[in-house]
C-alpha cells in the first residue's frame, strides 16, 4: 500500500500575461493532483494575483504557508501556465527551508492560438527557472517531456515517477534499521559502515541475539502477544508437518521482535541466521522475516542492513514486497539467464501460489532438520521486476548502488527453497561491474518497473553513486 502524500504547490507567473493562463493551469493541475490522490498545500486566489507568484511578497507568504505545513508536505510540485517569475519561484523554495524533491512542470503553447492573448511561454519559462534554480543550489526533477499539458499520459507517468521519488526520499531519509544478532563470522561481503548510513539520516538500532532468545523464552504460553501470532503464522504459510515445538519457538520470536520493533520505532530489520538461529534457538527465522516483508517492513537474513535498505527503497518506490535474492547459479548455457535463489525468506507476494514452510536443507544436515524448520518453499511468479543493491564504499566514504530492470520467466526449474530464473539483459557485463566494484552476494528484488525514480532519487536527492544498468 502506497504512502498518502502532500505536495506543496507552486504556480508561477508573469503578471502581464492573461490571467486566464494561469487561473485555469492552476484550476487542471490541481484537479489532476487530486485525481491521483495527492492533497495539497497552495497559496488561494486570495492570497495572491490569482494564486500564483511573480513578486518576493508573493514567495515570503509561499513559504510561510510551506513551513505551516511542513510535517506534512513530502515534495514541491512548481508549474508555469505562462512564463513565470523565476527568481520570485526560486526564492519561495528557498525560503520555505524544506528540503524535500521539486518536480519542474511547464504547460504546452498550443500553435493555433499563439496571439498575445494566449501564448504562454512556458518552454522558455523553464529554461530560466532551472538555470535559477541551478544557481540557488536547489536539486529539481524534470519531466519526460520539456513541456506538456497534465491531461497527458507522459505527465501521469511523470506524476507516478515524482510521487515515487518523494516516497523513497522522505523514507530513507529518516529509517530506524534494527539489527538483530551479529553479521555471522563468514559473511564479510554484508559488512557496512554505520557512519555512512547515519551521515544520510539512516539510524541502526541493534539487539543482540541472546538478549531475543532470553526474551522469548521468558513470554508465558498464553501471552496475548504469542498466541496472536502464532495464528498469524498459521494463517500465512501452510504449516501442515511442521512440528508444534518449532511453530512455538517461532511465535515466541516473532512477538519479541514486534515489540522490538515497536519500542525502538523501527522500520525495517536485519537478522543473524546462518546459524545461531539454528544451534541455539532450533528454527530458521524466515518465516517471520517474509511476514513483515509482505507487510512492507523488509527483513533481510544475515544483518545484511545494505541489503534490506535496498529492499525498503524498492518497496518505497513500488508499494509491493521486495524479497532479497542471491545470484545464486548460471541457467545452463543461457549466458542471459541466472537462477535466483534463497532458503527461503521471500515474501508471499513474490510466490506463484501461497507458500509452504518446511525445513531448510542446507542447514538440517549440520545442524539436525528439528532445529532447521521454517523456511518457505515455491517458485517465484513470472513478471517484469526491478533489481537494486546498496552498499556503503568505506574506501571512499560513500554509498553507492547499482539497479536495473529485468524478468522472472517461467523457463524449467527444479529446485528446493525459494527461487526463480530470470533473463537479465548484458547478465555477463553485470556479473563483471558487480565482481568488480566490491558489492555483494545478495540483491534487492521487487516485481514493478521503478529504476527510474529510484535512480533518480538516489542521484539527484540523496547524492548517492549509482550504475544503471540498461
Amino acid at each position: 500500500m502506497k504512502k498518502e502524500l502532500t505536495f506543496g504547490v507552486i504556480v508561477g507567473n508573469r503578471g502581464f500575461f492573461p490571467s486566464h493562463l494561469i487561473l485555469k493551469g492552476r484550476e487542471t493541475i490541481l484537479s489532476i493532483l487530486e485525481q491521483h490522490g495527492i492533497k495539497t498545500v497552495a497559496l488561494g486566489l486570495e492570497d495572491t494575483k490569482n494564486g500564483g507568484i511573480s513578486t518576493i511578497d508573493d514567495a515570503t507568504r509561499c513559504a510561510k504557508l510551506f513551513r505551516a505545513n511542513r510535517d506534512e508536505i513530502d515534495g514541491i510540485l512548481v508549474t508555469l501556465p505562462n512564463f513565470g517569475d523565476e527568481k520570485a519561484v526560486s526564492d519561495a523554495i528557498r525560503l520555505s527551508e524544506l528540503n524535500v524533491p521539486v518536480l519542474v512542470h511547464a504547460f504546452d503553447d498550443d500553435m493555433t492560438r499563439m496571439t498575445s492573448l494566449d501564448r504562454r511561454d512556458s518552454f522558455c519559462g523553464k529554461l530560466s527557472l532551472c538555470n535559477n534554480l541551478n544557481q540557488y543550489g536547489i536539486p529539481f526533477t524534470l519531466t519526460e517531456l520539456h513541456t506538456v499539458n497534465p491531461e497527458e499520459e507522459s505527465f501521469q507517468k511523470d506524476l507516478q515517477n515524482f510521487a515515487a521519488v518523494c516516497r523513497i526520499v522522505k523514507g530513507l531519509r529518516y529509517v530506524r534499521v534494527g539489527a538483530l544478532g551479529a553479521r555471522p563470522t563468514n559473511f564479510n561481503t554484508v559488512r557496512y559502515s554505520e557512519k555512512l548510513l547515519e551521515r544520510s539520516g539512516i539510524a541502526v538500532d541493534t539487539l543482540d541475539l541472546s538478549e531475543a532468545f532470553g526474551r522469548a523464552s521468558r513470554l508465558k504460553d498464553d501471552d496475548p502477544a504469542l498466541v496472536a501470532k502464532l495464528e498469524e503464522i498459521k494463517e500465512y504459510t501452510r504449516t501442515s508437518g511442521v512440528p508444534n515445538l518449532s511453530l512455538q519457538r517461532m511465535a515466541r520470536l516473532g512477538a519479541v521482535i514486534d515489540q522490538w520493533m515497536e519500542t525502538n520505532q523501527l522500520t525495517i530489520t536485519a537478522l543473524q541466521c546462518w546459524t545461531s538461529m539454528e544451534q541455539y534457538y532450533g528454527i530458521t527465522p524466515c518465516t517471520l522475516m517474509s511476514m513483515m516483508s509482505n507487510k512492507l517492513m523488509p527483513s533481510a537474513c544475515e544483518t545484511d542492513v545494505t541489503g534490506v535498505l535496498s529492499m525498503y527503497a524498492l518497496s518505497l518506490a513500488s508499494g509491493e514486497p521486495s524479497a532479497l535474492l542471491d545470484w545464486n547459479n548460471n541457467y545452463g548455457q543461457d549466458r542471459i539467464k541466472a537462477v535466483f535463489f534463497h532458503c527461503s525468506n521471500l515474501p508471499a507476494a513474490f510466490f506463484e501460489q501461497k507458500p509452504t514452510m518446511g525445513y531448510s536443507e542446507i542447514f538440517a544436515g549440520d545442524v539436525g532438520q528439528e532445529n532447521a524448520y521454517g523456511t518457505l518453499s515455491g517458485r517465484i511468479k513470472s513478471g517484469a521486476f526491478t533489481y537494486c543493491r546498496l552498499s556503503t564504499n568505506d574506501f571512499d566514504g560513500s554509498i553507492q548502488a547499482y539497479m536495473g530492470e529485468a524478468e522472472f520467466t517461467n523457463d524449467p526449474m527444479s529446485t528446493f527453497g525459494g527461487y526463480g530464473v530470470a533473463e537479465v539483459p548484458r547478465l555477463q557485463e553485470l556479473m563483471k561491474f558487480v565482481c568488480r566494484s566490491n558489492f555483494e552476494h545478495h540483491v534487492a528484488a521487487n516485481i514493478s518497473k521503478v529504476a527510474d525514480p529510484l535512480e533518480e532519487a538516489f542521484v539527484r536527492y540523496l547524492k548517492w553513486s549509482v550504475y544503471r544498468h540498461n
